[in-house]
């Protein structure tokens, strides 16, 4: 199959620092090559920010903007968009916003369902999922060309364990599923008319390698999200995923960026079938 691979690398509004140089990292450790050696036809997108002034909130959300046409644009050339960013906010709005609501299956340390009101650290990317639910941000989210806010029913929290207590609260008395890769494997969602798989690397254990400074222990095996995300294939079709926060200089092994082309190509052959 044709695949697009978006990369947008920026964290919080600045090119390149921190997690924002991991999009380019795993394009230069040879994500295309090894997509290619699989047998897909592949080709590349760098998504930049506009004007030379950023800021994390406005960047945040033209980025989700841009990220959103050049999915549409992707999937309406028959290709499968891979967004490989150091943000989670930016990539799943706007893959989103491109997707119409499709059901999402959150792969994550963090619950990203903090809102302003909530939050203990101030991190946008904190908010991610709570603005793609529609629990915040909703006047810049409504500007993106067609996002809707996905209903909490049809979403599947995937890992998620390091969470603020106001987060707790919100979860507890939210429709989403919380589970585990092995609830996944078990009982993956069925009838979902799209997905989109968001995966923040910093759900592997740290045992697999540090993703970034977020990463916090408890969490699966690369072998465990592999299969986890070869059953949601299985279950649904995938309309596009994205792979997230990855900081180059936390993975001092190079562990982590060998996951994150191995989760690749399993994202891949689970949009197109191929699941072995």
């Amino acid at each position: 199959m044709r695949v697009e691979l978006i990369a947008v690398p920026y964290d919080s509004g600045h090119r390149g620092e921190r997690m924002g140089a991991g999009p380019e990292h795993l394009l230069h450790a040879g994500l295309p090559a090894r997509l290619s050696a699989a047998g897909h036809e592949v080709g590349v997108r760098v998504v930049e920010a506009p004007g030379s002034w950023h800021s994390e909130v406005r960047t945040a959300f033209e980025l989700a903007g841009l990220i959103a046409a050049q999915v549409r644009d992707s999937r309406s050339a028959g290709a499968f968009p891979l967004v490989l960013s150091g943000n989670c906010l930016p990539a799943a709005l706007g893959t989103v916003a491109a997707l119409e609501a499709p059901a999402i299956f959150w792969f994550d340390a963090h619950a990203d369902f903090n809102t302003p009101e909530t939050t203990i650290g101030g991190f946008l990317d904190g908010m991610a999922l709570a603005t793609v639910t529609g629990r915040c941000w909703r006047q810049l989210s409504g500007g993106i060309p067609g996002f809707n806010p996905v209903p909490e029913s049809q979403v599947s929290l995937i890992g998620a364990r390091d969470l603020d207590p106001l987060e707790v609260v919100a979860l507890e008395r939210s429709p989403i599923r919380r589970c585990s890769v092995a609830d996944i494997q078990a009982e993956p969602p069925r009838d979902a008319a799209a997905g989109y798989i968001h995966l923040d690397l910093d759900v592997l254990d740290p045992s697999e390698g540090a993703a970034n400074s977020y990463a916090t222990p408890g969490g699966p095996a690369r072998a465990e999200v592999e299969g986890a995300i070869a059953a949601i294939g299985a279950a649904a079709p995938l309309g596009g995923a994205a792979i997230t926060a990855y900081e180059p200089a936390a993975d001092a092994g190079g562990l982590v960026a060998e996951s994150a082309l191995v989760l690749a190509l399993a994202l891949v052959a689970a949009a197109s079938g191929a699941h072995g």
